[in-house]
């Protein structure tokens, strides 16, 4: 399934809304808009978005967070915002767990920390709101600048199990976080890929999500690494620049352009492509590059269909072969005696 924000768009909290707001003239001003006296660019305020969200129990020992009540899924809905705005979540803990929700890359208090350890969590049942806000660049000293919050971030649970919020992780409370500069392009579809421990999204192959776009379009993709394991995100058939957003910046940008990324537990990033841009309509496969890992089932398909949205040629049949692997980690004998290779 496409892991597109839908109930972002019932809540005003899409795409669309992001650009909207910025035409309806509650954009923070470009930095050289506005001065302080110290010749600091102002930290205009940007816009305040308010959303409610739901942390529901998803049976099976699994959890979610979700923008209504019954809608919860793993990973969360992805929250956007431009740099300059503020975000204010309203947490409902609907389950007997005592949670929380947790952000990377934005700025926020001790008591929205999403932390037990600065008092920042819900207890079974109870309401709880959390702000987080965001900053453009800054000026400093030496013809610097300080970056500000613009990046491809996560948000999770701290509070579950234990007071890192271990066993929340592990049940699936997590979800991606963007916040973007203005004038970022805006994709046609986006997908989040959660490598956790042995899992995609808390599923292993051939159970991971099936991804689709059409021909051409700009897809986003958010990747993320939970649990305690080291893995490698990589997308056959599609490249992009190691960078920010995925894209070159001009014609002496040099950020290397890559197809495969090394993500740890508490990173993420992201990027965006033109499906099949380079290789075609087609079945590809999205996995960890660590050989046990992908063997084990870390494996998923990103299935390009053509420009008219129909099926392409021996897709089908690629599906269907990857739905009957089997995916299990490989013996000792198996790597040590290789395949076509000798054994000396």
């Amino acid at each position: 399934m496409d892991n597109v924000d839908k109930p972002g768009r019932k809540w005003g909290f899409s795409r669309r809304s992001l650009v909207g707001v910025g035409a309806l003239g509650l954009a923070v001003p470009a930095l050289t808009a506005a001065v302080t006296s110290n010749g600091q660019p102002a930290r205009a305020a940007g816009a305040v978005r308010r959303i409610t969200m739901y942390a529901e129990a998803l049976g099976n020992n699994r959890y979610g967070y979700g923008f209504e009540r019954g809608t919860a899924t793993i990973p969360g809905p992805i929250l956007e915002m431009y740099e300059g705005d503020t975000l204010e979540i309203t947490l409902v803990n609907t389950t007997d767990q005592r949670l929380s929700i947790h952000p990377h890359g934005v700025d926020y208090s001790t008591d929205s920390d999403g932390a037990p350890f600065n008092g920042s969590f819900n207890n079974p049942g109870e309401t709880r709101t959390y702000t987080w806000r965001s900053h453009e660049m800054t000026a400093a000293a030496g013809r610097r600048f300080m970056p500000g919050s613009a990046g491809y971030w996560h948000y999770h649970d701290h509070a579950m199990g234990t007071d890192h919020g271990t066993a929340g992780v592990l049940r699936g409370l997590y979800g991606a976080l963007i916040v973007r500069r203005r004038g970022d392009i805006l994709p046609d579809k986006q997908f989040t890929a959660v490598l956790h421990d042995a899992t995609i999204n808390n599923l292993i192959a051939p159970n991971t999500p099936l991804f689709e776009a059409n021909l051409g379009q700009r897809v986003e993709w958010i990747a993320i690494g939970h649990g305690n394991l080291y893995h490698t995100f990589h997308l056959h058939a599609h490249r992009w620049a190691d960078n920010r957003t995925g894209y070159l910046e001009g014609p002496t940008d040099s950020s290397a352009s890559i197809d495969n990324k090394d993500l740890g537990p508490g990173s993420s990033f992201g990027f965006q492509v033109l499906a099949g841009d380079g290789g075609g309509a087609g079945a590809w496969m999205y996995h960890c590059h660590v050989q046990s890992h992908s063997d084990a089932g870390m494996s998923g398909i990103f299935l390009v269909r053509n420009a008219d949205g129909s099926m392409p040629a021996g897709a089908q049949e690629a599906i269907d072969r990857f739905k009957g692997h089997s995916h299990k980690a490989a013996s000792t004998t198996d790597s040590q005696s290789g395949h076509g290779g000798h054994t000396g």
